[in-house]
């Protein structure tokens, strides 16, 4: 009967991580669906392995009625945590918090201390010891090492470090992330603006979240929500990126209008049709180039010492740069190209397409770094689709000012 019991433990260890596994796996709203059937205790055991802010998000669109279920259930008080975390804005270091487990007065004897943490160590990972005053302000913290050397009879308030580093539960990520750069800690105190402690994050949850909002940054750049992840369902996906194609079509019958409104010069200049998409593309990657340096500018909060100004005036000096030389290239290879086509003004084109390309790349070194700032000075992410509204100003730009250079300079 006892071996019968412990392969029935087993057996429900097994399948909460292995819930917690396929949870992991599927973005909120999907996970929250599939805990509809699992029981409670399962549920709330399964979500406890995990990031707690991933485990805060699937509670968060939980029904009310089930979501207290499972806080109810869930081990080591995690459940009433994730509540208190709930309070909190996403993407702010109280979305990580975990509920601090080796927490004592200051004159509590390092003996008795240590008689404590030797039941507490067998149902929890403990780093750091605590210390808080009897108003709750966080006044100390120690390490084991430090009640190692300690004598049993010695106070935590003689032997604990005083005024630890601590971060702020409505502090951005971005910002704990630069807070703790220098500060390689594996876990973290998190107390209000009075010093009351709240809670803790640990070291391997802040990275693994940041982690993660860069992995979906890419996305965010072509109009993918930052929620869909591999295994959301087709429909979902459908929702999320089909209107931002709506609108990249939208923008992409800009720059038709563009070499529409120059079809006669297309018309009697036929080479040029085969150096729009070169130009498009190339003035595009400068342009990305010059995005994706700005957004980790504002990422890691670079632009905060460096002016905006200075900033745009570097992207385009480096596109000019990049664009004399790259032109030069395609300046020559529309000569060649013309002059195999026995065009007349091979030369000129050439020319053309050389001064063209040029002020593309500035132009797009411009547009690379303005538009995450705009969307940002908006009040919207500053990477959500930035790389559609970057390729219509490129797109637009570059065909324009060829097009617009060969009807004045070539007929």
């Amino acid at each position: 009967m006892a071996k019968a019991d412990a392969g029935q433990v087993m057996s429900d260890a097994q399948r909460i991580v292995a819930l917690s596994e396929e949870l992991h796996a599927l973005p909120p709203p999907e996970a929250a669906r599939r805990l509809r059937a699992v029981a409670d205790d399962i549920a709330g055991r399964a979500l406890a392995l995990l990031n707690p802010a991933e485990a805060v998000d699937v509670i968060g669109r939980l029904p009310a009625a089930q979501r207290a279920r499972i806080v109810a259930a869930a081990p080591e008080g995690r459940g009433e945590q994730w509540q208190v975390n709930l309070e909190y804005p996403e993407e702010t270091v109280g979305r990580l918090m975990e509920r601090a487990p080796a927490v004592f007065p200051p004159d509590a004897k390092v003996g008795d201390v240590i008689e404590t943490l030797r039941e507490l160590v067998k149902r929890t990972l403990i780093t750091y010891i605590f210390v808080k005053d009897a108003a709750g302000r966080l006044i100390g913290v120690l390490a084991f090492r430090d009640l190692l050397f300690a004598s049993r009879d010695q106070r935590l308030d003689e032997v604990m470090l005083r005024d630890p580093f601590s971060l702020l539960p409505r502090m951005p990520l971005v910002e704990a992330m630069r807070a703790v750069v220098t500060r390689h800690y594996p876990a973290y105190p998190v107390t209000d603006a009075n010093g009351v402690l709240v809670g803790m994050v640990r070291g391997q949850t802040l990275f693994e979240r940041q982690a993660f909002d860069i992995s979906a940054q890419a996305g965010s750049m072509v109009g993918v929500e930052k929620e869909e992840r591999v295994a959301t369902h087709w429909w979902r996906s459908f929702r999320f990126r089909h209107p931002w194609l709506q609108l990249n079509l939208l923008t992409a019958f800009l720059a038709a209008a563009v070499v529409g409104a120059f079809q006669h010069t297309v018309d009697r200049i036929v080479v040029l049709a085969a150096f729009l998409p070169v130009l498009a593309g190339q003035s595009g990657n400068s342009g990305c180039q010059a995005l994706a340096v700005t957004l980790r500018g504002l990422t890691l909060g670079d632009l905060r010492n460096f002016s905006t100004v200075k900033l745009v005036i570097k992207e385009a000096w480096v596109g000019l740069l990049n664009g004399v030389l790259i032109g030069l290239i395609a300046g020559g290879g529309m000569w060649w190209y013309a002059h195999q086509n026995h065009t007349a003004n091979s030369m000129l084109l050439g020319g053309i397409v050389w001064m063209a390309m040029t002020a593309s790349c500035v132009i797009s070194g411009i547009a690379g770094a303005l538009v995450p700032l705009t969307l940002k000075k908006l009040g919207a992410d500053p990477a959500t689709a930035s790389s559609i509204f970057l390729t219509t100003a490129t797109d637009v730009c570059s065909m324009g000012l060829l097009l617009a250079l060969a009807t004045l300079l070539a007929l």
